[in-house]
Order: structure tokens, then sequence, then C-alpha cells
């Protein structure tokens, strides 16, 4: 089988923010592919200005003279290559025109402009829009392949169809009736419960505000991820979030009791598709479930007003999502290998080693040369 050429450009990421050209063909990639709001090229240079270490590279792939997928590369060992993945970002930084292959750009990028390069990982790939299934017609069955794909998280997603009603009937009854009891308690104790959207790209700043004020006050804090203004998570978002406004796609929910803010949900609403990116609530406040609350109340207005017909949540399938949805997916990574040896011989090792461990947590397992399974951050 003749694989497709590529040409490729190189160039520094630190260079993406002010390339306006390339950022352009970055977007029209990535409307090709899954059009999804969190990869456009404003949020990547945001990413990249945040979280990046300044040694990002930008490979741009041409075929014909017009450009067919862009990666933003950084080196993860020796001669190793992956996909920049900042835990912010859902999916690996990456777009690719829709009819190109996925295996055969990395394979031609091995051989092209990164040099000498055993391994290079393609992070946190969604299978909607860029299939797990790989054929290569040339190897016969007994022959190794030279990549491998391994699972990242199980993902979430809710389909708006139908009434509320029926889906609320739906869900367990115990959830029902808990949050019906939660209700009848907050009016007894006369809190007014109240949900409001905010959108504009003027009220971005101020509600990423009281979100950082409610996970800095959570565990969060300990660990020292909750979103601030001034650091670096809160300058992301903040960016992400008015850039979202500014073109009509920020949907931020917001939940009260009476005046007190109990819970935040972060989203980006394009094509009919909201991508919930964050959640925080208050959790201070034990005999109740805000954040179940707000979300009971978001789902009855996107059935109600349709503007919304799907729900992502990009994050590892918690015991929350089961109760609202069984919709569920795997996102994974792709590893192309120099050499279909290589791949099988690590695969090998990798299992040896597994088997060692079980045998005995006493006995150190070294690290191979080349990581079999990249290496990714968790979203939530």
């Amino acid at each position: 089988m003749t694989r497709p050429m590529y040409t490729w450009k190189k160039s520094s990421a630190t260079q993406f923010h002010s390339d306006f050209v390339l950022q352009a063909a970055w977007d029209d990639l990535n409307r090709q592919r899954g059009h999804l709001p969190f990869l456009d090229a404003s949020a990547i240079a945001a990413a990249l200005s945040n979280f990046g270490n300044g040694n990002e590279i930008v490979l741009a792939g041409y075929q014909h003279n017009h450009i067919v997928a862009i990666f933003i590369l950084n080196k993860t060992g020796r001669l190793q290559w992956s996909t920049f993945q900042p835990s912010q970002l859902p999916l690996g930084a990456w777009v690719g025109a829709a009819q190109v292959e996925l295996h055969d750009l990395v394979h031609s990028l091995m051989r092209g402009p990164l040099g000498f390069c055993l391994a290079v990982s393609v992070t946190q790939i969604d299978p909607l829009y860029t299939s797990r299934s790989i054929t290569e017609p040339h190897a016969d069955a007994h022959q190794d392949l030279d990549y491998r794909t391994d699972d990242y998280i199980s993902t979430a997603s809710i389909d708006i169809k139908g009434s509320f009603e029926d889906y609320w009937a739906a869900r367990g009854k115990n959830l029902r009736q808990n949050l019906r009891k939660q209700r009848n308690k907050l009016a007894a104790d006369g809190v007014i419960a109240r949900m409001r959207k905010l959108t504009d790209a003027a009220a971005m700043a101020q509600v990423l505000a009281r979100y950082g004020a409610l996970e800095s006050a959570g565990w969060k804090a300990d660990r020292g991820t909750a979103i601030h203004p001034d650091n670096a998570q809160g300058r992301f978002y903040l960016s992400l979030f008015e850039q979202a406004g500014k073109r009509g796609e920020a949907l931020v929910y917001e939940y009260l009791f009476n005046d007190r803010t109990v819970a935040i949900n972060l989203g980006l609403l394009r094509a009919g598709q909201l991508i919930v990116l964050k959640t925080a609530y208050d959790e201070s406040i034990k005999a109740l479930s805000p954040a179940f609350l707000l979300r009971e109340e978001e789902l009855q207005a996107f059935f109600g007003e349709g503007h919304v017909q799907r729900i992502e949540y990009y994050g590892k399938v918690m015991d929350w999502h089961t109760k609202l949805t069984q919709e569920a997916r795997t996102l994974y990574h792709l590893t192309v290998y120099r050499w279909a040896w290589l791949q099988a011989w690590l695969t090998r090792r990798q299992a040896k080693a597994k088997i060692a461990q079980a045998a005995s947590v006493q006995t150190p397992v070294s690290e191979p040369a080349v990581n079999s399974t990249p290496v990714a951050t968790e979203l939530h």
C-alpha cells in the first residue's frame, strides 16, 4: 500500500498566537473535524500562553499546496514526542481535514520534520471524530503493527430529545425523590433556590471569580488547582469564556440559595452541542446537593427551550453522570512507533513487567526506553 505524501513546515509554538494565517487554517480544519470550541485557535493560543513551556513546536502538513493537518507537539522523552496536552484541554492539540487518516499523518511526521524519533503519541482522541479502528491493508494477519491504541477515560453525554417528563421519569427513583425532598426542605426553610444564565462576555470575569471562590473553599484549594484571576487557570478560562461570549457561545449557569452562589456550571455552546467544561459547588453544604439541583433545572430548560440538543461532559464518568445518562464512549491515545518490531517488543516487555509486579511488589521494575502508553492527565 502506498501511503499519502505530506510535506511539513515547522515553527515554534511561541509564534502561534501572532500567526493569523496559521490560526485561520487551524480553525478551518477544526470545522471539518468536530468544530469543537475548546479546539479553536484562540483557545489553543490561550492554552499555550498559560500552560506551555515555550518548547512546543507547530507542524503544518501540506498536500498539493494545501494545509491538511496541524499538530502542536512537545518532547516527552528521548526520541519521543506527544501532542500538547494540558489538563484543561479535553482533547490533544491537533486538527486535520476530514479525509486524512491520523495514522498516516503521524507516520509521515516520524519520517520527516521530527528527525530521528522512535515514537509519537496523539493523546485524548475522541472516536466520534477520529475512528479508533485503523486498517493496514498492506500488513498480513501475522505481521506486527507499528502502532497501538490505549484507553484514556470513558466520557458521558446526553442527547436532548423527547420531553423532560419522560427523560426524568427514566431516572432513578431515589434521585427524583431525594431532589424533591431537598426542594421541599428549602421551601420550608424559606430559602429561594433559583438559576440564572450568563452568556455575555462582560459577565464572564465576575462569574469566574465566583466560580473560583467556590473551588478555593473546597478540595481543589489543597491541590493548588482552583481557578483564581491571578493564576494560569484563571487567565486561561477568562480568555476562553470572554472569546466565547463575544461569539455568543458562552453558556454559564449559576445556582443561588437566596443571594448566595452555591453551584456553577461552565459551558460552551456551539451548533446545539453544550460542552460542560467545569462544575463547582459549595462543599460546606452537607445536607443538600446544589450541583444536582442545578443540573435538574438546566435539563428542564434544555428540553423546554430546544437550544441544546446534546450535552458533552468530556470528563471521566463519575457516579453522578450515571444517574443522568447511560450514554458513554471511550477516549483513547494513539502511539505510532518507528518500527513494528519496537511496538511488539515494548508490548511484550510491558506485559512481563506487569506479571513481575503482580508476583512481587518488592521487585522494582525498570521503565522501557520508550513509553508504551502516553502520559495523560485527568480532566476534572
